[in-house]
């Protein structure tokens, strides 16, 4: 299927879609659903883009792509987006290269009993990403806070928030058009 509303083929794609389109390949050169869906308005795509790589990928970020990953997939499982959980789970996994300690992480993730698997400052943050998921208007200074306490400091928090506040974006936007990963390649790192 693909997605409950119309996505130009790769094939078929001409002017800004197809730039646009050359510009999202993934690494194994194929056009992932998640761009696809932006296919009818590529101006979007490009902001996609732009944030995705951004907050997720940018050099500068000083957290390790394994944990940031562990964020996003918290954040997916709490919005149930069954999308974004394969493709960033998979990419966690990988860069974990521990396949029993990244079962046992997914296991309390899945639970929601992050306090299993993390502690310090990985605990405070995952836990600060899944409060901000569940409630964001419920966000208080405190919460930031607790993250500091365990270590973290405000640059890390930024990025922890970045990364949930895109998979809350990204997660509404595959949940609301019902994009799957039908032709996908699943994770960055396969």
């Amino acid at each position: 299927m693909g997605a409950w509303i119309y996505m130009v083929p790769v094939a078929e794609a001409t002017g800004a879609v197809k730039e646009m389109y050359e510009k999202v390949k993934t690494p194994h050169g194929t056009v992932d659903n998640v761009m696809r869906a932006h296919s009818l308005r590529p101006h979007t795509m490009e902001g996609h883009l732009v944030l995705y790589r951004s907050v997720l990928h940018h050099p500068a970020n000083k957290l390790p792509l394994w944990f940031l990953e562990c964020v996003a997939t918290a954040t997916s499982l709490l919005n149930r987006c069954e999308y974004s959980f394969r493709h960033h789970w998979a990419n966690a996994r990988k860069l974990m290269g521990d396949d029993a300690r990244a079962a046992r992480i997914l296991d309390a993730l899945r639970e929601e009993r992050p306090d299993r698997v993390f502690d310090g400052r990985e605990l405070a943050l995952i836990r600060y990403a899944q409060k901000l998921t569940r409630s964001p208007g419920a966000m208080e200074r405190a919460d930031v806070e607790a993250c500091r306490d365990a270590g973290a400091d405000d640059g890390e928090i930024l990025e922890v928030n970045q990364v949930c506040a895109y998979f809350n974006y990204s997660n509404r936007l595959l949940n609301g058009l019902g994009v799957d990963t039908e032709g996908d390649v699943v994770g960055y790192y396969t």
